[in-house]
């Protein structure tokens, strides 16, 4: 009986196919050099920064808070278009809900612990404790008028400006990346920062994950009883990632540097320290009416003796660096977004300070100036030039 019927044990072999090359194992595997071509397109972390640090420069001169709740509108909607779906990209919700506890602690200082504001609309008068004659000037209750908690308001909205602009950039640039592209003098400072700052993305992933299994479990995740439960196994977690961490420095040689000879060593502290004095120097002068003369030649003089002391201290690091970040145009676009934000409100402050700055005594609503209001508006650049986030793709029928 032929081994192919139907009665054998055995069924017959299946014929082998003419491989296709446009079918396949190696077509399935064809998306995956999609993320090389992403990241080779990715945006200079560094660029994020000073994008996010000419925004929180922009927030710190003003406290109308017509112009401070466009800044966090801008950082919030280049956040929304370019965030990626990365663990770090996460942090932007926290320090918002940092910023709106800012906030609400300001007030509540206002409250409780006076305002430097006087006021004619009383708005309640508490009980007020006395105290000795050496803490003059601080009371505790008393009179709360409404010109104190405007006057609050205002100041925490800065505070939580600044603090979202420093999120909007957590949440978009890469802190691994930005570690790469430091100069090799400041690479054990910046690995210090950057796991620093990895802290929170870290701890709000773990709060997630653990939230979203007590759920699954039919377990609390809210309230004191859920925090509590969840506390703990995320303090572990941090412990064993520290652990970790710790283990992967020293097996990459973290801290370890080399020879170079004592006179290449002093002239490097020489030029590092004279430049960041001469930095100070040359942005004291800019800032006062008497040293504008000496203070731009001071400040160019210090930066380029700090940038030889970086370059020549960046000799004694050993490492090398894979597939570095290029600064390209659109890194430059994005950076000067920034600078021209801050540029527009420091030259805004300069000749109409009332407008940045609107007072509460008399009690008026704040106006929206137009030209600062349009500086504000140039942070919104690399919401059109930045590269856009990878989409996730999904698996189709004849994959899965």
């Amino acid at each position: 009986m032929s081994s192919t019927g139907a009665g054998s044990p055995h069924p017959a072999p299946r014929p082998r196919l003419a491989r296709d090359p446009g079918t396949g194992p190696s077509a399935r595997r064809r998306p995956l050099a999609a993320p090389r071509a992403h990241r080779s397109n990715a945006l200079h972390p560094g660029a994020w920064w000073l994008w996010a640090l000419g925004l929180g420069t922009a927030a710190s001169r003003t406290t109308n808070p017509l112009l401070l709740a466009l800044l966090i509108g801008v950082a919030g909607y280049v956040v929304a278009a370019r965030r990626t779906s990365a663990p770090w990209a996460r942090s932007y919700g926290a320090f918002v809900k940092l910023g709106l506890a800012v906030i609400g602690i300001r007030l509540l200082f206002a409250v409780f612990l006076g305002s430097p504001i006087p006021g004619t609309h009383l708005l309640v008068t508490l009980p007020e404790v006395p105290l000795p004659e050496w803490a003059q000037g601080v009371r505790i209750g008393g009179r709360v008028t409404i010109e104190g908690l405007v006057f609050a308001l205002y100041d925490g909205l800065k505070l939580a400006a600044l603090l979202i602009c420093v999120g909007a950039a957590n949440a978009l640039a890469s802190p691994a990346r930005l570690l790469k592209s430091l100069p090799g003098a400041l690479y054990e400072a910046g690995v210090a920062v950057v796991v620093a700052m990895t802290f929170a993305p870290n701890l709000i992933a773990d709060v997630r994950r653990l939230r979203a299994a007590r759920r699954l479990r039919g377990r609390p995740d809210k309230g004191l009883r859920g925090l509590a439960q969840v506390g703990l196994p995320v303090l572990e977690g941090a412990l064993e990632r520290s652990v970790a961490l710790a283990a992967a420095m020293d097996a990459r040689g973290y801290g370890r540097t080399a020879e170079v000879p004592a006179a290449v060593r002093r002239v490097t502290a020489v030029l590092t320290l004279g430049g960041l004095v001469g930095v100070c120097a040359g942005t004291y002068g800019l800032l006062t009416a008497d040293g504008a003369r000496y203070g731009l030649p001071v400040l160019l003089a210090g930066v380029a003796a700090a940038l030889g002391g970086l370059w020549l201290g960046g000799r004694r690091s050993v490492r090398t660096r894979y597939r570095p970040d290029v600064w390209g145009l659109r890194a430059w676009l994005v950076a000067a977004s920034g600078a021209a934000v801050a540029a527009v409100m420091i030259r805004a402050g300069s000749y109409d300070p009332s407008a940045l700055a609107p007072g509460v005594v008399p009690l008026a609503a704040p106006t929206l100036p137009l030209w600062p209001a349009a500086g504000v508006l140039l942070g919104l650049l690399p919401a059109f030039v930045a590269p856009a986030p990878p989409l996730a793709e999904t698996p189709s029928k004849e994959a899965s």
